[in-house]
C-alpha cells in the first residue's frame, strides 16, 4: 500500500454525589501489580523501534480512542514505520493518515468462514504471512479480545504490548502487559497508558483526523443539494447507538427537532448507520417540521465530514460522540446506563446531560433487563435537552 499521507486500499447535570459515586468505583492496585507495571516501563521506555504494528480493528468509537497514541508512538518515533491494522469498514477513516504509513484492512466478515471455506482459510494464512514478512519490532494490540491477541503473536515481534486485562484470555499472547489501576478510567486514557511504558508520557494526547479536499467537496454538495444553505446552523442529530438501553426515545427527538427548528438559522441533519435509517426516518416522519435524513446516505469518511461542519452535534455516547470530541464541535451528549467518566466525552463532562438517577450507571444492553422502566433516559426531558443545544449554539456563536 502507498506510503504515508496517501490512500491506502451536561456533567454539570449530574448531582455531585452521583459524580463521587463514579469515581469510588475505582479499585486499588495490587502491590505485585505495581511492581510488575514498573519494571515493564523501564525495560521499554529508551528503546527505539523500526517497524511499528497498532492492532485496532473496531469498533468506529474504539478506533477514534486509539488516535492518540498514534499520534504519541509518530512523535516519539518519527523516522519509524508505523501501521494499523483495522477492520475493513472503517479503514476510510485513516485513509490517507499522516501519521500513517500503512493501512492494513482486517476483513472480519470474509475470514469469519476461516475452517468451513478452504479459499478463505488459505487467504487467512496467506494475511497472517504477510505480517510476518513485515518483520515488525513492536506491535500494541489495543482491542484485547482472543483474536487480535492471537494474530499479535503470530506477527513474532519481540515486543508484544497488550492489556493485563484483556477478554477471552488474550493477556497470554503479550510478553509486555499494561496495567490498569482504575476500571473507570476513559477508553482514550486506557489506551494512553502505553505512552508510559513506551517513554512518550510527555506529548499531549490530541486527536489527529483529516479528510481529503474531495470529501469536504462531496459533504458540501450533498447539503446543499438537501436544502441546507450556508447561512444555516447545522444541528447534527445522531439518534441511534449500540444498545437499546443508551437510547433516548424517539418520539422526544422528534420533538426536540422541532422545536430546535423555531431557531432562527437552524437546522436538523439526521446521521446514522444504514442500521440506523428505520430510525431516522421514523423521527423524520413523526416531525411536525422538516429535517434532512442522511442516515445510510454516507459512508464512514463522509459522516466525519459532516460532524466536522456542524454547528452542534446531539448524540448519545457513541462514535459520533468521539468523532466530534476529534474535531473539537460543541456537543449535547446523553447519556444513561452508562459511565461518562469512561465512554462519555473525552475530558469535556461539561458536555453531558445526565438523567443523575440512582441506578445509573447499570451497563445493562438491552430494555427487558432494565427494573427501573429506562429512568434514566425516560427522565430527560425534552425541555432540558432543547436547552442545552441552544446554550452550545449560544456559546458557538459568542466565538
Amino acid at each position: 500500500m502507498p506510503g504515508r499521507g496517501l490512500k491506502p486500499a451536561a456533567l454539570n447535570s449530574i448531582p455531585g454525589n452521583r459524580l463521587e459515586h463514579h469515581r469510588q468505583l475505582s479499585r486499588p492496585l495490587r502491590v505485585d501489580r505495581i511492581a510488575e507495571a514498573a519494571h515493564t516501563v523501564t525495560d521499554l521506555d529508551n528503546r527505539k523501534f523500526d517497524r511499528i504494528l497498532l492492532v485496532k480493528p473496531s469498533s468506529l468509537g474504539d478506533v477514534v480512542h486509539a488516535l492518540p497514541v498514534l499520534h504519541g508512538l509518530r512523535t516519539r518515533f518519527p523516522e519509524s514505520k508505523i501501521d494499523w491494522l483495522v477492520a475493513s469498514p472503517f479503514a476510510p477513516l485513516l485513509d490517507g493518515h499522516d501519521e500513517l504509513d500503512e493501512l492494513i484492512p482486517f476483513d472480519r466478515k470474509r475470514f469469519g468462514l476461516i475452517g468451513r471455506s478452504p479459499r478463505v482459510t488459505g487467504e487467512f494464512v496467506t494475511f497472517i504471512r504477510s505480517l510476518r514478512r513485515r518483520r515488525y519490532d513492536l506491535v500494541l494490540d489495543l482491542q484485547g479480545l482472543f483474536r487480535t491477541g492471537w494474530i499479535t503473536w503470530t506477527t513474532r515481534a519481540p515486543v508484544r504490548i497488550g492489556f493485563r486485562d484483556a477478554r477471552e484470555g488474550a493477556w497470554i499472547f503479550y510478553n509486555h502487559r499494561i496495567i490498569i489501576e482504575d476500571p473507570n478510567v476513559h477508553a482514550v486514557d486506557r489506551n494512553y497508558r502505553v505512552a508510559r511504558m513506551l517513554g512518550f508520557d510527555d506529548v499531549p494526547v490530541e486527536f489527529r483526523l483529516t479528510h481529503d479536499e474531495s470529501t469536504r467537496a462531496q459533504t458540501r454538495n450533498l447539503l446543499r443539494e438537501t436544502g441546507v444553505t450556508q447561512d444555516q446552523r447545522i444541528v447534527a442529530v445522531a439518534p441511534g447507538a449500540r444498545g437499546e438501553t443508551k437510547v433516548w426515545p424517539w418520539q422526544r427527538f422528534a420533538k426536540t427537532i422541532d422545536q430546535l427548528h423555531r431557531i432562527d438559522g437552524v437546522r436538523c441533519v439526521l446521521l446514522g448507520s444504514p442500521d440506523e435509517k428505520s430510525l431516522c426516518e421514523r423521527i423524520a416522519d413523526a416531525c411536525g417540521s422538516e429535517p434532512v435524513n442522511l442516515a445510510g446516505l454516507t459512508g464512514i469518511a463522509q459522516l466525519a465530514a459532516l460532524i466536522a461542519l456542524a454547528d452542534v452535534v446531539l448524540c448519545h455516547d457513541s462514535a459520533t460522540v468521539h468523532l466530534a470530541v476529534a474535531f473539537q464541535r460543541p456537543i449535547v451528549c446523553l447519556i444513561g446506563s452508562t459511565n461518562p467518566l469512561r465512554t462519555g466525552p473525552y475530558r469535556r463532562l461539561e458536555d453531558v446531560v445526565h438523567a443523575g438517577v440512582e441506578c445509573s450507571p447499570c451497563y445493562l444492553r438491552r430494555l427487558s433487563q432494565c427494573p427501573h422502566d429506562h429512568r434514566c433516559m425516560h427522565e430527560l426531558a425534552v425541555d432540558r435537552v432543547v436547552a442545552a443545544v441552544e446554550h452550545s449554539l449560544a456559546r458557538r456563536a459568542a466565538r
